[in-house]
């Protein structure tokens, strides 16, 4: 019984190697916590990358009537899987398990309106930026909220649990009761059903909102700091992360992230936004 046990034991120590195996490489963030990744040359020897994008979040990442995926984030995804040379795997992601899905492995990269701060760079690794964006806020017409130095004590602001947003009004405004929700979508019916005095988010994400909805202002459209999106990939990745960039590179010659914004942007905001949304070769102003 006990050379059972003992081969038995055996086997599940090969199994559990040969999954972290199957996952790629083993590294550790910054923090000391235990991140997979799969290289450059394993996604390439695959033929296939995973890239966690929205599902629901229009027009950046979301998915149309005949169940495919599209949008900015969608558009730069598909180029990517085409020069590597492997077929794009989209992953659906929400906000609060992006740094989860790169750490764990089950995305190769995020792109999902990643906003680059101090504090996720702590447990991820930002490539070159491809957009520009500060937080904003809309509300109804019928009390825009124009500023949030008088926020009335009974009133709630409507947030996306994981995102800029959340961190910066628990940081600047500990007084202003926060609802928040788990995913872009719910957060939108929130807001349609009246649940919330506003809600806050990325300027691009609640310009669009607003544009798209009537009855709905962007009374403040730039809150605290500007900042930039980028792709990001497991802490460590460095193989990943270096072609990564010089892609971005590359694209902004030929002024992909332009052409981007014209095949999916352009009817939200039109040329307006264009040049100041829009970020070319890692380069920012």
């Amino acid at each position: 019984m006990k050379n059972l046990k003992k081969i038995l034991a055996l086997v599940l120590a090969l199994m559990m190697i040969a999954a972290l195996a199957a996952c790629g490489t083993q590294g550790q963030t910054n923090d000391g916590d235990t991140t997979v990744y799969r290289t450059l040359d394993e996604i390439k020897e695959s033929g296939t990358i995973n890239i966690g994008v929205f599902s629901d979040k229009n027009p950046f990442g979301y998915v149309d009537e005949n169940g495919e995926y599209q949008g900015y984030d969608v558009y730069f995804a598909n180029r990517i899987g085409e020069d590597l040379g492997v077929k794009v795997n989209f992953v659906s992601t929400e906000a609060a398990n992006r740094i989860e899905y790169l750490q764990t492995g089950k995305v190769d990269i995020i792109l999902a309106n990643f906003t680059v701060t101090p504090e996720r760079a702590e447990e991820v690794d930002f490539a070159l930026p491809y957009m520009n964006v500060a937080l904003g806020v809309v509300s109804p017409d019928s009390r825009v909220i124009e500023s949030l130095d008088n926020w009335d004590a009974n009133d709630e602001m409507i947030v996306i649990s994981g995102t800029t947003a959340e961190t910066y009004l628990i940081q600047n405004y500990p007084d202003i009761k926060l609802q928040k929700y788990d995913t872009y979508a719910n957060a939108k019916n929130a807001m349609e059903n009246g649940n919330g005095a506003a809600w806050a988010n990325d300027n691009t994400e609640v310009i669009a909102f607003a544009l798209q909805n009537a009855g709905y202002t962007v009374g403040i459209p730039s809150l605290g700091s500007k900042d930039t999106i980028a792709p990001a990939v497991s802490q460590g990745n460095e193989t990943l992360l270096n072609w990564l960039n010089e892609e971005i590179v590359a694209l902004g010659e030929e002024n992909f992230f332009h052409a981007d914004y014209e095949a999916t942007l352009v009817d939200t905001y039109g040329m307006e936004y264009e040049d100041s949304l829009v970020v070319e070769g890692g380069v920012t102003e």
